[in-house]
């Protein structure tokens, strides 16, 4: 049986209640139904971000804001309408949506991926974190509105794995404008040329590897020495560059510009690579980064050796090694990172010009047959940081220890007929430094502000800096030999306003002292001496219009000098007396520019630039060395364009020229010996096309006095280089790379300067002395994850 019940009415005015109730509800206009946006935000890794402010705007209405929670998701109720979205988070690009479309009674959902920011320095990346200038959904969502200046950018992981490198230093040539050289063994630092400088080994440009400073002040061989040559390229997640004395986060040796490597700490697999060519090169390289204790231990061994074409062989062998322990995500986290590498060589130097025309010398050949060194370069650091949704901390503390034996003769039987010049140079340190900064979003009534404040603390206990004269390796007398302990600090300010859409200013302001302790083997030319400055800075960004940004930028810095300089009183090569050099040398400069993405893919920079130096750094042709010189003046333009075609094909061009003088007068001429004029790069990518990717590269190295008059000049050099590579199974690639395709006989340098050969008049000949480009030649890799 089945037992029914009977159903109670409502009561009437309940019942009466809910009808009225019923028929507003559906006589309400569709344009006032609430509408709403929602979604999720994530990082290039897809890890959810929360903390991420979400910023509603359109015409006539304020702002709607909120936040996303845990899960990285948020949620605004919106009426019907057309928005504008922006997705902000400290340490990370702006994304905006531009012309979200609600309608009555609906939703939409918007998420979004934000991408570290151009000046981002975290503890954890990936080789996808860093962005893609020209490979974004909407043009907007590009540096435009995060870059501090036309000349600031990021060379992604996959433009450098594309891109064929002769020598592990460069990779900085993945920068626009700069070029790399050398004038002796492969061993020893590069040469860098930038913005109208011949920077020598890093004189006004600042390297940083993995939080690591790599330029050395006081060094045995030239002050602000850095050796890039420990490199490892697979393992190179980005590459941060900012030109210009604009940033008061960058102290020391950045005036002409400043560059941050960094290392991934994660790898999808364990890579094995083994790679050989002709003269002899060989180089094999296994990394992994298994997951331990919550997690990753990156660790890579990297073995490399080379003779070169030259008759006597480089036999350079070189070891970099990397463990890093890291722990955290994009938000937060630490790392710990230990680096080893060992390197010895032999050296050709470079040669005099006479002697190769003349036939006595091949262009391969040598005039010292012991000339080369050994160099070892240990570091630790550790990076921690912690961030929340409007502020983020940072602290970063490292130890290198440091050493170097280099052996050179530049102007042969010129000083010693009999003997020979060589002489050996020597640097044996421990260095030790702290950096802290913290930063974090406010407002300033309606305008949104960004500030930044950082100290900066280094210490170099120099135990030998020694030079000494030699033959064939072995020590017959010494020049000089001093113990040094330099120690700077500096700290800093900056503030950045978006005060309207169109107008944004940045400002700083930072203060730096040294103090020098110089102990010689000549007791006059020991002393201690201290400087302090302050270097004010100031941009101010316009736009953007129709995706085009304007940039305007003014700032001073300096360059310290070598620590010796500052406390000379006597020449410890001639005897006589000897000037003290200032040891702190102002740079002022300043800079406009625009930034442009008018359609999707493509990306273009341009900048009008002029800096101006208290005292030059020069490196002394037949001394192996640097000293301060004449004030100078630098003025010059660059350009920038890349262009996805398509999803296969890239194009990129980089223009750059400069005008260099001394500002002073002096009857030898106002030319800067060994000042760049003219640079330009440009390369045709193809991007997995049917397993195959690669790129083709031009580099053209404009000419450059050698002498102060102009009278004699370098010659300019164009080279191309190739990569192929064809994917021969999923965790399989091949690759060939081609260095001077076209087998051109050009200089990688040039110098001008006194020297003597046997049976040559004892003041010796006044000649140019070249270090060549090597001849064509091939390496094929083989690379493989498992």
């Amino acid at each position: 049986m089945i037992r029914t019940g009977s159903v109670r009415p409502l009561p009437a005015r309940t019942s009466t209640l809910a009808c009225i109730l019923l028929v507003l509800w559906i006589a309400l206009p569709a344009s006032a139904q609430p509408s709403g946006v929602s979604g999720r935000v994530v990082d290039s890794t897809g890890a959810v971000l929360p903390g991420v402010t979400v910023e509603v705007t359109t015409s006539g209405l304020p702002p709607s804001v909120t936040v996303t929670g845990a899960d990285g998701t948020y949620s605004l109720p919106l009426m019907s309408g057309t928005y504008d979205i922006a997705f902000q988070l400290i340490n990370f690009a702006t994304s905006v949506r531009r012309g979200v479309v609600l309608a009555a009674d609906s939703s939409v959902r918007v998420n979004a991926t934000l991408y570290l920011a151009a000046s981002a320095d975290v503890v954890v990346t990936a080789k996808q974190t860093f962005r893609n200038l020209a490979d974004l959904d909407e043009p907007v969502n590009d540096l435009i509105g995060i870059a501090d200046a036309a000349t600031q950018g990021v060379v992604t992981s996959k433009q450098i794995e594309r891109r064929p490198f002769r020598r592990a230093g460069e990779i900085l040539e993945t920068v626009p404008g700069i070029i790399i050289s050398q004038h002796s063994g492969e061993g020893k630092a590069n040469q860098y040329y930038l913005r109208g400088f011949n920077l020598d080994h890093g004189t006004d440009v600042a390297i940083t590897v993995a939080g690591v400073p790599v330029n050395l002040p006081t060094h045995g061989h030239g002050h602000g020495y850095a050796d890039t040559n420990f490199l490892i390229p697979e393992l190179i997640g980005a590459v941060q560059y900012k030109k210009g004395p604009y940033y008061a986060d960058e102290g020391d040796f950045a005036s002409a510009g400043a560059v941050n490597v960094n290392y991934v700490n994660l790898l999808e697999r364990p890579v094995a690579l083994f790679q050989g060519g002709n003269f002899g090169f060989a180089r094999a390289l296994y990394a992994a980064s298994p997951q331990i204790g919550g997690g990753f231990l990156l660790y890579a061994i990297e073995a490399a050796r080379n003779d070169g074409p030259w008759v006597r062989p480089d036999e350079l062998q070189k070891v970099s090694t990397i463990l890093r322990y890291t722990r955290g995500s994009q938000r937060g986290g630490f790392s710990i990172t230990a680096t080893g590498y060992d390197a010895s060589w032999n050296a050709s130097d470079q040669i005099p010009s006479r002697a190769v025309s003349g036939g006595t010398l091949a262009r391969f050949g040598f005039v010292d047959p012991t000339a080369g060194g050994e160099t070892s370069r240990y570091t630790l650091s550790s990076e921690w940081q912690r961030n929340s949704s409007t502020s983020l901390t940072q602290a970063n503390g490292y130890a290198i220890r440091y050493r170097l034996n280099l052996f050179s003769n530049f102007t042969y039987f010129l000083d010693d007929p009999d003997l020979g010049d060589q002489f050996e140079q020597v640097d044996d340190r421990l260095s030790a430094g702290l950096r802290l900064s913290h930063r974090w979003l406010a407002t300033w009534g309606d305008a949104a502000v960004e500030n930044l404040v950082g100290f900066q603390m280094r210490h170099d206990d120099i135990r030998d800096v020694a030079l000494h004269r030699t033959t064939a390796r072995v020590r017959t007398g010494t020049t000089r030999a001093d113990t040094v302990g330099q120690t700077s600090g500096g700290i800093y300010g900056q503030t950045s306003i978006q005060w309207q859409p169109w107008l944004r200013t940045v400002a700083g302001l930072r203060a730096d002292h040294y103090q020098f302790d110089v102990t010689s083997n000549e007791p006059l030319n020991s002393g201690r001496a201290d400087a302090s400055l302050l270097s004010p800075k100031l941009t101010m960004i316009l736009g953007p219009w129709r995706n085009t940004e304007f940039y305007a930028n003014a700032g001073s810095a300096f360059h310290s000098n070598d620590a010796r300089g500052a406390t000379i009183r006597i020449d410890p090569s001639s005897g006589e007396a000897a000037d003290r050099v200032t040891p702190l040398a102002r740079a002022r400069g300043a800079e406009v520019g625009l930034r442009t993405t008018p359609i999707r893919g493509f990306h273009a920079t341009a900048a009008l630039w002029g800096l101006d130096l208290a005292s030059e750094l020069l490196f002394v042709g037949d001394a192996g060395n640097t000293e301060a010189s004449r004030p100078s003046r630098r003025t010059g333009v660059e350009l920038t364009a890349f262009y996805n075609l398509n999803e296969w094909v890239a194009i990129d061009a980089e223009l750059a020229h400069s005008k260099a003088r001394f500002r002073d007068f002096d009857p030898s001429g106002s030319r800067i010996p060994g000042s760049v004029e003219g640079v330009a790069s440009a390369g045709l990518a193809l991007i997995d096309f049917r397993r195959v990717s690669g790129e083709l590269r031009y580099r053209y190295f404009g000419p450059r006095p050698l002498v102060e008059d102009g009278s004699i000049r370098s010659e300019a050099s164009s080279l191309w280089n190739s990569r192929i590579g064809y994917r021969i199974a999923p965790r399989m690639r091949l690759d060939l790379d081609v260095f001077n395709l076209l087998d051109v006989k050009v200089s990688d340098i040039d110098y001008f300067y006194t020297s003597r050969l046997p049976g040559e008049p004892a003041g010796g000949v006044d000649d140019v002395h070249f270090h060549p480009v090597e001849g064509r030649s091939f390496r094929v890799a083989v690379t493989t994850s498992f």
